[in-house]
């Protein structure tokens, strides 16, 4: 008797380490200009780090001027590490469905080609399961009044975009683009995630 706790014990101590070993995952969200979707998500209480950079193309280690040019293939995204245990990625979901326009194809705001596309890069089968019945949800209920027409996809190779991309409204917030374009989206993620923000 005294053997089998002692093995259910290993074996509740190996789970337990198994948990703690898997603080973070990952999520990757492309929603247009990658700038405005870094400064959201980096806001948010669980989120710890975030990398802007390409993803969803056919060319090796693409340069900002390739993608811009539409021909690569790639979308700007926004590669996000996460502790589930403080923020879900349902709550990722949501955050991403309600700070860009999912219904516009290839279009967000001013910017348009298909490196602006909507688009969610799925890590793992329930990360897949979650987006499609999240946007099934969106379109049964027509919550935009129109289509949703994010795509939903498997993660490609991520290639993180050059240093002067990272960080950018924190270092340039006071440049017109981001009092402009970014600044708004700012102020509606304050307004209706209050909750979700850090400090």
């Amino acid at each position: 008797m005294r053997r089998i706790i002692l093995i259910l014990l290993a074996v509740l101590a190996l789970n337990q380490a198994n948990a703690q070993g898997k603080k973070t995952e990952k999520a990757t969200f492309g929603m247009g200009c990658f700038w405005c979707t870094e400064a959201i998500f980096q806001r948010l209480k669980g989120v710890i780090s975030v990398k802007s950079g390409y993803e969803g193309g056919k060319l090796s280690n693409p340069t900002y001027e390739e993608v811009c040019t539409g021909a690569t293939g790639h979308a700007e995204v926004l590669e996000i590490t996460y502790n589930p245990m403080v923020i879900s990625y349902d709550d990722l979901l949501e955050v991403f469905w309600k700070s860009h326009d999912p219904t516009t194809l290839n279009r967000q705001g001013a910017d348009s080609g298909t490196q602006y596309r909507s688009v969610v890069f799925y890590h793992t089968a329930e990360q897949k399961a979650l987006a499609e019945k999240y946007k099934a949800e969106l379109n049964k209920t027509n919550a935009y009044g129109k289509k949703v027409v994010t795509a939903i996809e498997a993660a490609k190779p991520f290639y993180v975009a050059e240093n002067y991309h990272q960080n950018y409204f924190n270092k340039n917030g006071s440049e017109p683009y981001c009092r402009l374009v970014i600044q708004p989206k700012i102020d509606k993620l304050e307004k209706i995630f209050k909750a979700k923000l850090k400090k």
